[in-house]
């Protein structure tokens, strides 16, 4: 990838729709997913006979002893396709680094290249009934029997490394921290599918909350949950002829695979180079910088990401991310102030990956935020996981 997006502004976000977001929904993961597609087709204006394209992400993010059944505890683009009826001509699921960008990034190539006129861009995420990652494993056979039977298994002890290295570096206190999970909160409980809907947190509760892998406690992890988002992606050409305001896709970027390590094991050096990669690469593919971007949603399914994100992209020096949030740098109320969690990210949500970053970036872009509209949105930013171990897509209100 070098220099500008050759199909940047020729494929844009035509509609959709989201599921409530709950700890266990009544109905299957697969039947939500056939519904909120149904929805989000309707809402493009289009039929399901339509959509000649599906792609999406069915990875099932849980390190614990759980099956990936398609259609209950994952949704792959094929099944939901055959379970609409649909017959199209192009379906493809993203394996790699960073699920939500890099299945805007295979539907804007798919559409670009003429492979596909509609595409069908999903995401399903299952809460097992049982413990998240609880896993019954007593013998680790390869890089993992160096790792997880010394109890560094799954993402807590991956992102408490991180963030202690960084607490430790800066002199960062917990205090900064709990600004970052204030403003999720507060915007999450603003909108109404989220499972955190008209429950904010303060920051005496999130500082009170208990360790699950000091210094990471509770509020610093987004919470497990049923919930399914659906995008329909067309040509802008066709796109202005449907129902509601395109919003373009001006470019992406995905993260390079970084240095051999043990399992899960970022050291904070390898977050920020590979951030800078990443970041690099974003800007150039779109053709836009830092001070462009009106909508910045920056990634959170563990708190620390924030930093992390905000001293990647540019936004403030690095190691003072933790003072920046605590001078009210990221308050979304505060005129001048970076609104990187107004869509309520995925702390303020639940856990839905690069969802919520992705979605509001699309409703403040094309006006559908209702009472959360900002006065100024022509560019947005939607960040997925770690800023060396994920991507990002930069969206416009106007073809760029």
């Amino acid at each position: 990838m070098s220099g500008r997006f050759a199909s940047g502004g020729q494929v844009a976000i035509a509609g959709y729709a989201h599921s409530a977001v709950r700890r266990h929904d009544d109905r299957s993961l697969g039947a939500l997913a056939v519904s909120v597609a149904r929805e989000a087709i309707a809402d493009a204006g289009l039929t399901p006979q339509a959509v000649d394209g599906f792609v999406g992400s069915a990875l099932f993010p849980t390190s614990g002893d759980h099956t990936a059944e398609d259609g209950v505890s994952t949704v792959t683009p094929a099944w939901l396709a055959g379970h609409l009826g649909a017959d199209p001509g192009y379906v493809a699921g993203f394996q790699g680094i960073g699920q939500i960008p890099g299945s805007v990034a295979m539907a804007v190539n798919a559409i670009a290249s003429g492979a596909a006129d509609h595409v069908l861009v999903h995401r399903a995420l299952h809460n097992p009934r049982t413990r998240y990652h609880d896993t019954t494993v007593r013998e680790f056979g390869g890089a993992q029997q160096w790792t997880a039977p010394q109890g560094f298994f799954g993402p807590l002890p991956m992102i408490g490394l991180a963030y202690n290295e960084y607490l430790q570096r800066y002199g960062a206190g917990r205090e900064a921290m709990a600004a970052v999970l204030v403003e999720a909160r507060k915007n999450g409980a603003r909108i109404p599918w989220s499972y955190w809907h008209e429950r904010p947190l303060t920051a005496e509760e999130y500082l009170a909350a208990p360790m699950v892998n000091d210094p990471i406690c509770r509020y610093d992890c987004d919470i497990p949950v049923d919930g399914v988002a659906a995008f329909v992606l067309t040509s802008a050409a066709r796109a202005r002829d449907l129902p509601h305001k395109p919003v373009y896709v001006a470019g992406y970027a995905g993260s390079a695979p970084g240095p051999r390590r043990l399992p899960l094991h970022w050291p904070l050096d390898d977050i920020m180079a590979g951030g800078a990669g990443t970041v690099r690469r974003l800007w150039e593919h779109a053709g836009v910088k830092p001070a462009d971007i009106d909508v910045p949603q920056l990634y959170d399914g563990f708190s620390p990401f924030v930093y992390f994100w905000l001293e990647a992209l540019g936004y403030c020096p690095v190691g003072e991310a933790h003072r920046f949030v605590l001078d009210g740098g990221i308050d979304s109320d505060v005129p001048g102030a970076l609104p990187v969690l107004s869509g309520g990210g995925s702390l303020g949500n639940g856990r839905m990956h690069g969802i919520p970053q992705m979605l509001e970036c699309y409703l403040q872009l094309s006006g559908r935020a209702g009472e959360r509209q900002r006065a100024q949105a022509e560019f947005g930013l939607a960040c997925h996981s770690s800023p060396h171990f994920g991507g990002a897509v930069v969206y416009s209100a106007q073809p760029w």
